[in-house]
């Protein structure tokens, strides 16, 4: 549901759900991202953490549009969508990068 308040908002179709569908996935898609972070708390702690972040993503995306000039709801819905999957991604990529590194350190000593 998050994913098609995305979509409204980037195929800028005009539907009355487009506004409430927009607000979702502005919540849901970084919240899930920082919960995804987020192994080590208990699942309320993870919820409010989530949506503190959730927020300060959205509150920080739109505060460095307004100081380049650059606001947009298209252009703040794919920067949020970026963010989101950069911080859902980045994890990984760095615990890929430190097992590579690792590997070579031992390749090397040997």
């Amino acid at each position: 549901m998050a994913a098609v308040g995305g979509a409204l908002a980037l195929a800028d179709i005009g539907s009355p759900l487009r506004a409430p569908f927009t607000l979702f996935f502005l919540i849901v898609a970084p919240g899930c991202a920082v919960a995804a972070v987020l192994t080590g708390l208990d699942p309320l702690s993870r919820a409010v953490v989530a949506t503190g972040g959730a927020l300060a993503v959205d509150l920080l995306v739109a505060q460095a549009m307004l100081a380049l000039h650059a606001w947009s709801v298209r252009g703040g819905v794919a920067a949020v969508a970026a963010l989101s999957v950069l911080l859902l991604v980045l994890p990984s990529l760095l615990a890929h990068a430190r097992r590579h590194r690792g590997r070579a350190a031992r390749s090397r000593a040997s």
